[in-house]
């Protein structure tokens, strides 16, 4: 027969370590403990560096659900994202999640097929049940920004990438400035007009560059030519550099073409030279996003450059602030122009 009473450890089982364990292996009480795991301002650094060398040494990990309930904080923010397969999503939750980190907190991801209000508000009802402490939605879908109108969670919701500064507290990449630059860096090497093939129409980013490109090119006093959509995968670059390289060969003047992504660019490039012309000597191309392998395309690529890390402090910075209560504006970070080899004045 078993000696072993009802509800006592089994034999050989490992006690779990808590708070009064780190408290006695430092020295302290129970509360300045708890103070440091809940980074309280007021502990003595000497303290402090006590506490937590005790914390390592004994590997104490905080019951996160009890301190939740103690400070009314989970020290978790949820995202909400859609489609994360693309290289620029991908990095902007990187760059949240490394933001995140190094701001205490932890990322709870919910990643959604659709941008509809239904699915972000079902997200949204599973992190609150979850007591997340604030909620950032990341998507460059229209439709997200409708649905984002009917959304009113009791914790603060912060749009990145989004540019939906009418609805909620937001940081974004700057999309008309990135077209701009790649405009204005081909008309300055003599080229009379840029072609572009944009991202497909339902996307905000895709939107904004198509607006860049055309008032770059409407305030040069250039032709605005008909602006061609893809997919942002390489398949819908190569359709359409086929069919630019039939316009050409027709007898079409196209000199430069502004692609909305570098995976599109690079489909463009590959079927500008299946077709026998070169690039730059023949079309200058343009990417965006500046994703690592742009560097080592055949040319390598000019490209505008999104700094995603940086989008993803800014993001997790505005998430912070409206915790603490402070005003915030809309925030915008400026991308940079990457000259490589893919772009050069045009043949007279």
């Amino acid at each position: 027969m078993s000696t072993e009473t009802a509800g006592a450890a089994p034999a050989g089982a490992v006690k779990a370590l808590v708070m009064a364990d780190v408290a006695a292996r430092a020295g302290v009480s129970h509360q300045t403990v708890s103070r440091v795991v809940n980074d309280h301002p007021n502990v003595a650094a000497p303290t402090r560096e006590r506490v937590q060398r005790a914390i390592a040494e004994l590997g104490y990990r905080p019951n996160t659900a009890a301190r939740a309930l103690v400070t009314g904080s989970s020290r978790t923010i949820g995202l909400i994202t859609i489609n994360v397969n693309q290289y620029g999503p991908a990095q902007t939750l990187i760059g949240l999640e490394e933001a995140a980190r190094a701001a205490g907190y932890s990322l709870s991801v919910a990643i959604l097929d659709e941008p509809g209000l239904d699915e972000l508000q079902g997200a949204l009802d599973r992190f609150l049940a979850q007591s997340v402490d604030a909620v950032v939605l990341h998507t460059s879908s229209s439709q997200a920004v409708e649905a984002l109108r009917s959304l009113d969670p009791p914790v603060p919701l912060v749009a990145v990438q989004m540019g939906a500064e009418e609805v909620r507290p937001t940081v974004t990449v700057g999309q008309e400035a990135g077209a701009r630059l790649a405009v204005a860096h081909l008309l300055g090497l003599g080229h009379a007009t840029v072609h572009h093939v944009a991202g497909p129409a339902y996307s905000l980013e895709a939107q904004r560059r198509v607006v860049g490109w055309r008032a770059a090119l409407t305030d040069a006093g250039a032709e605005v030519p008909e602006v061609v959509h893809g997919d942002w995968w390489p398949t819908s670059g190569y359709a359409t550099g086929l069919a630019l390289a039939a316009r050409i060969a027709a007898g079409e003047v196209i000199t430069a073409v502004f692609a909305g992504n570098d995976q599109m660019a690079l489909g463009l490039m590959v079927a500008l030279c299946a077709s026998g012309l070169e690039v730059p000597g023949d079309v200058s191309v343009v990417g965006f996003d500046d994703v690592p392998e742009a560097a080592f395309y055949t040319p390598p690529l000019t490209t505008v450059r999104q700094d995603f890390a940086e989008l993803g402090r800014r993001g997790v910075a505005l998430v912070l602030a409206q915790l603490a209560g402070e005003d915030t504006l809309p925030d915008q970070v400026e991308p940079q122009l990457v000259v490589r080899s893919s772009t050069a004045p045009p043949r007279s």
